[in-house]
């Protein structure tokens, strides 16, 4: 029976390589790639050899006999992917049009007329710069060292993942074998500007590779997000993983309804969190404290509010599936789905989703506490005056009625940005570091030297896996400026 890949896809594209049938889609060099909520089996041409459920990293690819009850409609996810394209079979011709040979990969380069060592300076731990750090230490000259400012490494794939993911939060044991190479150093606790300036990296190394990720929310601009009871929905991630920055960031859990303003992913985790039942919680890895605080909370409903219809929900359909087929507790009300324009839907992830939603409005209202998904709601304004009491939302359907919601606790969750690095130049309209392609730009010329990868670099979008490929680019954009000699004079004491 064909494999099929589940909601744990982090889309890092090692099955790609690994099979042998060029079957997983799409693949790094097809245009979707950059945008597909995960990636595909086509089960007419998987020869259920087993090769891509080894190169996971996050055990996200199974047989199709073994797959859990939970994750049985992946399988015709994958298999929706692949359909006949003419008109009489499907409306969604979409990756039918994928199928051609991959380019050969590209074996290791000699590293000819390079500084033997090459000394090369990543600031950060997270995804991009471990992915980055596998990249580079596939050649022998290449001596990293790597400055985390937190006392743990791996960035957002240990403090960012929800810990009733345990399949996605798995990609850290990969980090810990590439950590383990005898050529990279990780110095924790470690802050660049504090410790250690930029100027003294570039001194100290061949080339500096920022990989510092995108930590600060896009601020929403209503009256009264600066009300008590009002907090990024990233605050709250940190909190419930033991993220060192969000220990005092837990919520007052003594209201009975909370809202969530944005419908991303990390929305769904949040809301997902919240109502959870607190022993299924327990066996997590989720902070203690926020453990215990969940177990006395007074939470009976989350809502998820999109400014949108359903037809351009931002969260993916394999996060919508894990809602609808997992222990979570979810509803939508009906009336959210009648405006939806079927004809106006022209992929296969949002018809399933579209399909998906309506089977779970269908249903019944589950038993609380429990998240509800609502959409066409734009907020106006955080009511309240000495804490949050309620969001007046305008309905996007009309262009004057007005809905209030009553909620003692409002989460913020409409994307990240990444803010200003000192002494690398900065894009402000596109939150990340100037580069092209991974090499950091001043006035419209390379930076020798300077190199970014992850969310800094392309801005927060993307999957954990997405980092490969984003920083394998940077990579072969450094080594090629070391092989022609553009990088930095050679280290103090080298």
């Amino acid at each position: 029976m064909p494999h099929v890949v589940t909601q744990a896809c982090c889309g890092d594209a090692s099955c790609v390589y690994a099979c042998p049938v060029n079957c997983i889609h799409p693949t790094p060099d097809e245009p979707d790639f950059g945008t597909a909520e995960m990636l595909y089996i086509d089960p007419d041409t998987c020869v259920d050899c087993g090769a891509c459920v080894t190169a996971c990293p996050v055990g996200a690819i199974s047989p199709g006999h073994r797959i859990p009850e939970t994750q049985k409609r992946f399988a015709s996810v994958n298999a929706d992917h692949y359909r006949d394209p003419s008109p009489d079979a499907v409306r969604f011709p979409v990756s039918a049009l994928w199928r051609k040979p991959l380019a050969p990969i590209e074996k290791p380069r000699s590293l000819h007329g390079t500084p033997d060592p090459l000394r090369v300076a990543i600031v950060g731990s997270g995804p991009s710069a471990m992915y980055a750090a596998d990249e580079l230490l596939k050649h022998r000259q290449v001596h990293i060292t790597m400055y985390e400012r937190l006392t743990e490494p791996f960035g957002l794939a240990r403090f960012g993942v929800a810990p009733d993911h345990p399949a996605t939060r798995s990609v850290v044991n990969l980090f810990n074998t590439i950590a383990q190479n005898p050529r990279l150093r990780i110095l924790l606790n470690v802050e660049i500007g504090r410790d250690i300036t930029l100027d003294e990296l570039r001194e100290q190394n061949h080339a500096v590779l920022w990989a510092g990720g995108a930590p600060t929310d896009r601020p929403l601009e209503i009256t009264g997000v600066d009300l008590p009871g009002v907090q990024s929905a990233t605050s709250v991630v940190g909190w419930y993983n033991g993220h060192p920055d969000f220990v005092t960031a837990g919520p007052r859990l003594d209201t009975e309804r909370a809202v969530i303003i944005g419908n991303g992913n990390v929305a769904l985790d949040v809301a997902r969190i919240l109502t959870a039942d607190t022993n299924r919680l327990a066996v997590t890895e989720i902070s203690l404290d926020a453990l215990a605080a969940l177990r006395d909370s007074q939470l009976r409903e989350v809502v998820v509010v999109a400014r949108r219809g359903p037809e351009h929900a931002a969260f993916t359909l394999p996060e919508l599936i894990g809602l609808a087929d997992g222990p979570a507790r979810v509803w939508v009300d009906p009336a959210d789905l009648e405006h939806v324009d079927d004809d106006a839907v022209h992929d296969i992830e949002t018809a399933e989703k579209i399909v998906l939603l309506r089977e779970i409005a269908a249903g019944p209202k589950p038993e609380e506490p429990y998240l509800r998904l609502a959409f066409g709601l734009t907020p106006e304004r955080v009511l309240g005056t000495d804490r949050a009491e309620g969001v007046r939302f305008r309905r996007t359907t009309t262009d004057s009625e007005f809905a209030d919601l009553d909620a003692g606790l409002v989460f913020t969750a409409i994307g990240y940005r990444g803010r200003p690095v000192p002494g690398l130049p900065f894009d402000d309209a596109r939150g990340t570091v100037a580069n092209v392609a991974g090499r950091v730009v001043a006035d419209q010329h390379p930076v020798p030297g300077l190199y970014v990868t992850g969310w800094i670099k392309r801005g927060p979008n993307g999957f954990i896996g997405t980092n490969k490929t984003d920083s394998t680019e940077t990579v072969a954009k450094l080594l090629a400026d070391a092989e022609a000699g553009l990088l930095s004079p050679a280290p103090v004491g080298v």
